[in-house]
């Protein structure tokens, strides 16, 4: 505990490690919106022997231990499970984690120009700090649903070709460049500046139409459309030791990744494992496919039925009698930035997975508080499995704070803690963690899982 894990790590273990954290680049290159992810998720688990819940349910499959489903919600969101050995109502082992991250969405009706360019107005999603968002390269990635129900999957902007931006003033004419007041109504996306000469008005935005109408996406369309505004590039190895990761949207994905990779090395465990990867928790776990939708309650149901012990009352105790990480992350100490941070109690990068007992903000408002017992358990099994961990909190008691899915769990009764990596520039455009502490989250997943 409180050890930095590089001192710790033989030859072959860092292998071991670096291998995971290429597979993890891959999937933050790769898979950036919360759809790209579930369909990434779902194929993993087909592969892996896992059968769609729907599928199982149609078929009145009877389960057993050991079999293994999954259940996707809307294409955001996603649970599979492991059946255990023991029945369910003595309690299942969660490990939830979500696949949204900050971004920018574009509007509904979104294409305009404006002095002989083409520009495309968005809503950012969650919280961002506006500024950062412009001057950097951008991509468009996302669906189109049209109306004969024809879905086509949109992106541009990736690899070597063309991207799209963000324009930003120049120093010369800011007088606030050290002070950034960048409004969330002037993030609007420069799309074009070439003019259509066929037609006499609004020439500028009808040759981007007629760019969109070419992949057979008409202006309309753009209503029953979900296209979200990331940033351009792949994931990489940062500092001269390689020792970190920069890429987009690690918050949450690099809990998402590793947890999802933990459990697909579960096979036959004494209680049913579940992993859940959910959408939305970026603006409050709202909405059909948050943490607060039914969804998770009404797959757990099926579940427990397909085992033929479902019943109201089972499920009520299978869910006060679970334990859950909650596999979100937090903020790492930075040295560039001390004031808001205690140093003492704050994640360090290269310290392991880190373990936030209680969130929320102030006087711990909004927040789960984790029961000692659930911790010391929790404590003796790492330990025992020499698996690196440290105690933290995000930020000084007056300074702010932060939620995920903890609480939300929580209400059923059963045992939840915070568990992830820490971040650096958490919300940027670009982020950043340490490999040591991605593959140290992976090892305690996959130890929670097999949990007694």
């Amino acid at each position: 505990m409180n050890k930095n894990v590089w001192e710790k790590y033989s030859e072959e273990k860092t292998k071991a490690m670096e291998k995971f954290c290429d597979g993890y680049k891959d999937f933050l290159s790769n898979h950036k919106t919360e759809r790209e992810c579930t369909l990434f998720a779902a194929e993993l688990a087909k592969s892996n022997g896992f059968i769609d819940l729907s599928d199982a349910i149609k078929q009145n499959k009877k389960l057993k231990a050991g079999d293994k489903v999954f259940a996707i919600n809307m294409n955001k969101s996603i649970l599979l499970a492991v059946v255990g050995k023991k029945d369910m109502a003595e309690g299942i082992n969660f490990v939830g984690s979500h696949l949204d991250s900050p971004r920018l969405d574009i509007k509904a009706t979104p294409i305009y120009e404006n002095n002989e360019l083409c520009l495309v107005d968005t809503h950012y999603y969650g919280g961002i700090k506006t500024y950062q968002w412009t001057a950097i390269p951008l991509a468009i990635h996302g669906t189109v649903a049209k109306k004969d129900g024809k879905v086509i999957n949109f992106v541009f902007g990736e690899g070597d070709g063309a991207c799209v931006g963000i324009t930003d003033i120049l120093p010369h004419l800011d007088p606030n460049r050290q002070n950034p007041k960048v409004k969330g109504e002037d993030l609007n996306l420069l799309v074009g500046s070439k003019p259509d000469t066929s037609v006499e008005k609004d020439k500028y935005k009808n040759n981007i139409i007629k760019i969109l109408n070419a992949n057979n996406i008409d202006e309309e369309d753009l209503f029953s459309a979900e296209l979200e505004v990331v940033p351009s590039g792949k994931a990489r190895d940062f500092g001269l030791d390689k020792s970190m990761v920069l890429g987009y949207g690690q918050d949450d994905k690099v809990c998402a990744y590793s947890s999802l990779m933990a459990f697909m090395e579960v096979k036959n465990p004494e209680k049913t494992a579940v992993c859940l990867l959910v959408d939305k928790e970026e603006i409050g776990s709202v909405g059909a496919t948050g943490m607060q939708s039914k969804f998770f309650e009404n797959v757990i149901a099926e579940i427990m039925n397909l085992c033929g012990n479902y019943s109201e009352l089972n499920m009520r105790r299978a869910l006060n009698k679970s334990k859950m990480l909650s596999s979100d992350v937090t903020a790492g100490y930075d040295p560039n930035y001390p004031t808001p941070m205690n140093e003492n109690t704050e994640a360090h990068l290269g310290r392991g997975i880190s373990f936030n007992k209680y969130t929320g903000s102030r006087g711990k408002y909004d927040a789960n508080d984790a029961n000692p017992e659930f911790i010391a358990k929790l404590r003796a099994e790492l330990d025992k499995k020499e698996i690196y961990f440290q105690a933290t909190e995000m930020g000084k008691v007056d300074a702010g704070g932060g939620g995920t899915i903890a609480y939300i769990m929580a209400n059923y009764g059963m045992e939840v803690i915070d568990a992830g990596v820490p971040v650096l520039s958490m919300h940027a455009p670009w982020e950043v963690t340490s490999k040591v502490d991605i593959y140290e989250s992976y090892l305690c997943y996959r130890a929670f899982y097999d949990l007694v």
